[in-house]
């Protein structure tokens, strides 16, 4: 499906785009970079509510991530839009509520590129990346190395069912 296509597209999603989504955009592209892969494969984040708009992430998740090297500055938070299900190949959504909302939203057609994020993760015992925002520093850091995981895992899907 995918393999005619000129770059691979990825859309990490969680509500409000200001913690969770733009760590796993961060993290996953600071990947695709090392890798040399930027040239075949696109990163965005998106919320599924509007409450950010225009933010930049959290100052939590940037402080976390940058102590592992990655750079969050550069992502501004954005609503998901009704082009994104054609858009992009993957639709990955940081939790159940946001799935639901996406799949809710998601023209029948474009389903199938609507999952949980922490499906490429499958050795972590949560199907959900929880959401950080009202806990302490904690929790942002639990969130990278679930996000951390996870993108290495999607990294490798990409890699054998896209580029070979």
């Amino acid at each position: 499906m995918l393999k005619n296509r000129n770059k691979i597209k990825v859309l990490f999603v969680c509500m409000g785009n200001i913690c969770r989504s733009p760590t796993a955009h961060g993290v996953f592209e600071s990947m695709v970079n090392n890798e040399h892969l930027s040239d075949q494969i696109e990163i965005e984040s998106a919320g599924t509510h509007a409450y950010h708009v225009g933010e930049q992430a959290d100052k939590r998740a940037q402080e976390t991530a940058l102590q592992h090297e990655v750079d969050l500055s550069y992502i501004r938070a954005r609503k998901v839009k009704t082009s994104d299900f054609e858009y992009y190949d993957y639709i990955l959504a940081m939790d159940s509520d946001n799935y639901a909302m996406l799949e809710q939203d998601c023209p029948s057609e474009y389903l199938d590129k609507v999952m949980l994020f922490l499906k490429f993760a499958p050795a972590h015992p949560l199907d959900e990346v929880p959401d950080p925002y009202y806990g302490g520093i904690k929790g942002f850091a639990n969130v990278f190395e679930m996000v951390d995981m996870a993108s290495k895992g999607l990294l490798e899907d990409i890699k054998a069912h896209h580029l070979a």
